[in-house]
């Protein structure tokens, strides 16, 4: 607890802290979100914010201290993320304003309740905070609404003298869903709009889901909760002691830098490793209702709520024409209803069609039947299995100093464009198998060539031979940006070796 002191009033001020699960990779959008670039960090909501879903929660969670309420005190957002998608994260947070964030870096994915833990354990070092706990990639539309569901959530759980109630926001059922795991409430509704949870239930089938939405007592369960460090913590470690007990090993080794103001915090890798992969509903949360130690209190959230989990969801939220359509880029229609239509750069057209998704990017173009796109997926499987890249990277990738953009390959040949932001450079690297021409079209060049360091400008050029150590730097204030031209006899990203990096890589 602390005290804030306003004119001649002492109030007792809670502590609050939000975190943000940032994990997963978005299979079911293929082929705009990959493993290298998933939907948290898209934008695809279709409102006018031109954020992304992962900052739109950000600044959403953080509101929660500002709208209607005195007595809540906000400590650093949290959160926790792939240890590849760490630029990802900091790069869009540096886009909002007046967010103090650390960043929790998992080596590998292990679902949702070792992701919680490590969040639970940094915010317990100073006091016992209330986490406020989301994923990264859902949308509200009335933000207001979801602002007083978490209020009521923190003023459950700050109201319980034991420090052990956990409450969860169950959303207004709209639909049979089949998708969506359920909540059963019971009992009276409380002082804080809050019920009693009966059961969790798992994802059931259209009759049954169907008998849910008649009944009126289950809702959909968000995946959003509220609880105290110390209620998570002590949780875990009674229904599983396994995963509390190998993440704390994790975390205690962990090592901590700085990048700017906000932290990146890694839990030792190899034991982080050893973790089973579990939610947190499975973990703990389903095991509550009955518990003479763990109390679970559900707030119904009626706030145009959506996951995104597939592109169904995505037409859903977006902004429909007269016919129904939702298209973004370039898109024309002509005789087309209620689909989908996303262009990433090329003219996408279409004529004649009903309840289609189309979406298109610079390297995959995807046609799926609207009620079909939750199978996406197998397609992403498939890709996996082929050991294609269009599962994991864009044509453009982004990188810590900027962005690559395949643009044309053949046989011992690559071409990209590159853009490195100011200041900013690449590792001091050297290529096995390749040779590369460097030529610079905008700003200023300052090349690490072998022995020689030298400054190019637009139009000039430079030879990289294979073997020769090498680096590329933007010490202008504006982006640089150069033609690239591999040439040799493998062309693979992984024929790198770096001897310097600013950016905590090695190897390959």
């Amino acid at each position: 607890m602390n005290f804030y002191k306003n004119e001649s009033y002492l109030y007792l001020m809670t502590q609050v802290t939000p975190v943000i699960l940032c994990g997963g990779s978005g299979t079911r959008l293929w082929p705009l979100s990959r493993a290298g670039f998933p939907k948290q960090f898209l934008v695809l909501s279709g409102d006018d914010s031109n954020q992304s879903l992962f900052q739109q929660v950000v600044e959403r969670i953080n509101a929660i201290a500002q709208i209607d309420s005195v007595s809540l005190i906000l400590g650093d957002t949290l959160i926790v993320t792939n240890e590849e998608h760490r630029f990802l994260a900091l790069d869009q947070l540096r886009e909002l304003k007046a967010i103090n964030a650390s960043l929790l870096l998992e080596p590998v994915g292990r679902n949702t309740a070792p992701a919680l833990t490590l969040a639970a354990f940094q915010a317990a070092n100073d006091v016992d905070p209330i986490l406020v706990i989301t994923p990264a990639d859902q949308t509200i539309k009335n933000k207001v609404a979801f602002i007083k569901a978490l209020q009521d959530c923190v003023a459950v759980v700050d109201a319980d003298a034991t420090k052990q109630t956990i409450a969860i926001l169950g959303i207004t059922p709209t639909a049979p869903e089949t998708g969506y795991g359920y909540i059963k409430r019971q009992g009276q509704i409380g002082e804080h709009r809050e019920y009693a949870v009966q059961k969790f239930v798992e994802k059931p089938d259209l009759k049954t889901a169907q008998s849910y939405l008649e009944d009126g007592s289950y809702l959909w369960n968000s995946g959003m909760f509220v609880m105290r460090a110390s209620a998570w913590l002590a949780a875990l470690k009674e229904f599983r002691p396994d995963i509390f007990g190998a993440t704390e090993t994790a975390w205690v080794a962990r090592t901590i830098d700085q990048s700017g103001e906000t932290a990146f915090i890694r839990p030792d890798k190899e034991i982080f490793k050893t973790i089973p992969s579990e939610s947190i509903d499975y973990a703990v949360i389903e095991k509550c209702p009955g518990s003479e130690k763990f109390n679970v209190k559900m707030i119904e959230l009626n706030a145009g709520w959506n996951d995104l989990g597939a592109w169904d969801a995505v037409w859903q939220v977006g902004k429909q024409d007269e016919f129904g359509n939702v298209t973004s880029g370039d898109a024309m229609t002509s005789n087309t209803k209620n689909s989908l239509i996303h262009s990433s750069g090329r003219l996408v057209s279409a004529v004649g069609v009903e309840n289609l998704i189309i979406v298109e990017t610079a390297d995959a173009v995807l046609v799926a039947d609207r009620s079909n796109s939750q199978d996406v997926k197998n397609i992403v499987t498939q890709l996996e299995s082929q050991k294609r890249e269009e599962k994991n990277l864009h044509r453009k990738v982004a990188r810590p100093w900027g962005w690559y953009d395949s643009v044309d390959e053949g046989e011992r040949f690559k071409v990209k464009r590159i853009q490195v932001k100011p200041g900013a450079s690449l590792s001091l690297q050297m290529h096995h198998h390749r040779a590369e021409h460097w030529i610079v079209v905008k700003g200023t060049a300052e090349i690490t060539n072998g022995d020689q360091v030298i400054t190019l400008t637009e139009n000039q050029s430079t030879y990289i031979p294979q073997g020769q150590t090498h680096r590329l730097a933007n010490p202008g204030k504006s982006p640089l940006e150069i033609i690239e031209v591999q040439s040799g006899s493998y062309l693979g990203e992984d024929d790198i070796v770096r001897f310097e990096d600013n950016y905590g890589r090695s190897g390959g």
